[in-house]
């Protein structure tokens, strides 16, 4: 077995030569010894021959030290692949520190480009010089020009400023860039037919489908006006209009969807697409799902809890009239004759969907609104009178808040009347922060949805016995 296989099994290592030196070198000194004493003892120049015995003694000795330090049982200077046992688990070479991986940013970027050949790879470049990993890439003609639209994957030490730095010298232009998460790694067209499957199962999907399309925009709605009036507003051809960072196009209703997104215009290909969610949204027709869930009040009476649209327009006014003209008054903050005009528009899943709460007799008695208001969305409660402070409005709300979680939204608001006791309870009952505007009488009431709590809100569609007012 050789020495270094004996090393690499944890074995000392014994040198012969080495211990033969060392045992000559004794028995020398042993030697010499004892002719020094047998002539310091037997002739006259005894002592000074013990001082000369002494000196060679120190001599030898040092001489032993020297041999023992430079080839004693040290292990070798070279690398014979020997390490000292040890409990801890040792790191392979995959855990080296240069091969550790660095933490990592997703980046949504878009630049604008000559469509010259060279000017992508130019980019590529750059931006591979910088560590930078292109995830994916989609382009965008304009002419003479391409915008091309890239996710990508950074150093998280590197900021944005120095990804849009390395892009202008690589002869980007116009460079937008803001923060991806994990979503964004779904590609193009997975995405596009996803929301495509969702607005075809619901038709109050489309705006939401339209803002997770485009990224961040402001999407309205603007219903047709009666009689022809308006035409300049109305008067939008069927293929739409793409005006820089605005799309107008055509509601399947006569009315117009616009999109609006100052920060970043919109590309062909964008509008082409916005333009088919559309469409298929107009061939489908009016549509929501027909689910529904059956609750059982405190005191036992049943109820059932579905989304409703214009086909209940007849029993909604029918609750209306058998409200008090209180109970309209703190809904609509205005004349109550004018009840009536909303409910249309609050009705129309084009706008964003209603609950609506049924006796076994199919009697509404109530409904709670989830309205798409540009950026922002706003809940609204209306009550029966006699089946007012039975937990009806908690559960609705909390069932329209945790759709407007579904939805992406970041915050809800309620507009009502500081008097409105069961509203204010049903806000704050949802047990999410809550920002509080008064302004003659009129209270408004914002929840941010951001947190664990909104999470937890929106997996619960439960009656909670602890809120039993509206």
């Amino acid at each position: 077995m050789s020495d270094v296989t004996r090393a690499k099994r944890g074995r000392p290592v014994h040198h012969w030569r080495r211990d033969a030196v060392e045992l000559a070198a004794l028995f020398t000194a042993v030697a010499a010894a004892d002719g020094v004493a047998n002539l310091v003892g037997h002739g006259p120049d005894g002592p000074a021959l013990l001082t000369v015995s002494a000196a060679l003694l120190v001599a030898t000795a040092g001489f032993h030290t020297w041999w023992a330090r430079r080839h004693g049982h040290a292990p070798p200077t070279s690398d014979t692949d020997a390490r000292p046992h040890s409990d801890e688990p040792q790191a392979g070479p995959s855990e080296l520190p240069s091969q550790v991986a660095e933490e990592s940013v997703l980046w949504r970027m878009r630049t604008t480009v000559k469509d010259a050949p060279g000017s992508l790879a130019a980019l590529c470049a750059a931006l591979a010089g910088h560590r930078v990993d292109i995830l994916s890439l989609q382009t965008h003609p304009l002419g003479q020009d391409t915008v091309d639209e890239f996710l990508l994957r950074a150093p998280g030490a590197l900021a944005a400023a120095e990804i849009t730095r390395a892009v202008a010298l690589a002869g980007g232009s116009g460079t937008w860039i803001e923060r991806a998460d994990a979503h964004d790694l779904v590609d193009a067209p997975t995405r596009v037919l996803g929301l495509a499957t969702r607005t075809a199962l619901d038709a109050a999907e489309l705006p939401l489908a339209l803002r997770q399309l485009l990224g961040r925009c402001t999407i309205r709605s603007l219903p047709a006006a009666p009689g022809g009036a308006d035409r300049g507003r109305q008067g939008v051809p069927v293929e739409g209009v793409l005006e820089d960072t605005v799309m107008r196009l055509r509601a399947p209703e006569g009315g117009v969807i616009t999109v609006e997104r100052p920060y970043l215009p919109f590309t062909p290909t964008e509008f082409a697409r916005a333009r088919a969610l559309v469409e298929l949204d107009a061939r489908l027709g009016p549509r929501v799902p027909r689910g529904q869930d059956v609750l059982t009040l405190p005191e036992g009476n049943a109820i059932t809890v579905r989304r409703a649209d214009t086909g209940d327009l007849a029993a909604a006014k029918a609750m209306h009239e058998r409200c008090s003209s209180r109970t309209l008054g703190m809904r609509y903050h205005g004349p109550v004759g004018d009840a009536d005009r909303y409910l249309r528009h609050l009705l129309s899943p084009r706008f964003g969907r209603t609950l609506a709460v049924r006796t076994p007799s199919g009697r509404v008695v109530g409904l709670g609104h989830l309205l798409w208001d540009g950026d922002e969305t706003e809940v609204a409660l209306l009550i029966e009178d006699q089946w007012q402070r039975r937990g009806i409005g908690a559960e609705l709300l909390g069932r329209l808040v945790a759709m407007a979680v579904e939805a992406g939204c970041e915050s809800v608001y309620a507009v009502t009347q500081a008097s409105n006791t069961g509203m204010v309870a049903a806000m704050r009952g949802l047990d999410l922060p809550l920002d509080y505007q008064i302004e003659e009488g009129t209270l408004v009431i914002t929840a941010r949805l951001h947190g664990a709590a909104a999470r937890a809100q929106a997996g619960s569609g439960r009656y909670d016995e602890r809120v039993a007012r509206d």
